[in-house]
């Protein structure tokens, strides 16, 4: 498992590795672990606006001795049969999940990246900036990416935050519907049946998801 000293000393090693500036956005356990919503993670997840962004950090991990493994047995396969799948790094126990521009269906939206929760820049000759993600895009990202443990997180983020904004939420499902992920409503549906077993979630949330469903069917 990743601690939170571990995964900032990575950052800085990367960042120390670079040939070029880049530019990366945390979402799952990591920004979880900005946030001390979590004291450890199993990988650090992060999405690049630019597959030469992407191939820059790699290039710095495989300098630090990561080699590349597969996401089969991490993520669904019907969710794996999309171009932005995640490149996956590992050394010993440590992971990186890498996405450039989606999250398997799911693109870095404008909310995505005009609202977020820090800026953690790591400089030497060159600098690595890690965005983190706001709690509302984490729950979102982690209903859609449906690994081992993300409902667990989901509740974590939702029981622990009094200021969670469940509207922002919904939004950005739509948004991102409304923008070609078609698993996006379904998957947040099951999210917040399975939410209102453990927290307060208003049936309004739910009915707007019901909507835009219903309006799209209606429309073909």
């Amino acid at each position: 498992m990743i601690t939170y000293k571990d995964q900032m000393d990575l950052f800085r090693l990367v960042g120390a590795n670079l040939t070029s500036d880049v530019t990366c956005y945390a979402f799952g356990g990591t920004a979880m672990m900005f946030y001390g919503y979590k004291d450890e993670t199993k990988d650090i997840d992060m999405i690049f606006e630019e597959e030469k962004q992407r191939t820059e950090f790699i290039t710095a991990l495989k300098r630090l001795g990561f080699g590349e493994t597969s996401p089969i047995k991490v993520y669904i396969p019907e969710k794996l049969r999309n171009k932005h799948s995640p490149l996956m790094y590992k050394r010993d126990e440590i992971r990186f999940d890498l996405f450039a521009k989606q999250i398997l269906h799911t693109p870095l939206s404008p909310t995505m990246k005009q609202q977020l929760f820090a800026v953690h820049d790591f400089k030497e000759k060159h600098l690595l900036r890690v965005n983190v993600l706001e709690k509302e895009m984490i729950v979102m990202l982690k209903a859609v990416t449906e690994r081992q443990n993300d409902f667990d997180d989901i509740k974590t983020i939702v029981q622990k935050e009094r200021t969670f904004n469940w509207q922002l939420l919904i939004a950005e499902t739509l948004w991102q519907y409304h923008h070609g992920n078609s698993w996006v409503l379904l998957d947040m549906e099951k999210t917040l049946k399975e939410l209102k077993r453990y927290v307060f979630v208003e049936e309004k949330y739910l009915k707007q998801l019901y909507e835009a469903e219903h309006t799209k069917t209606k429309g073909k």
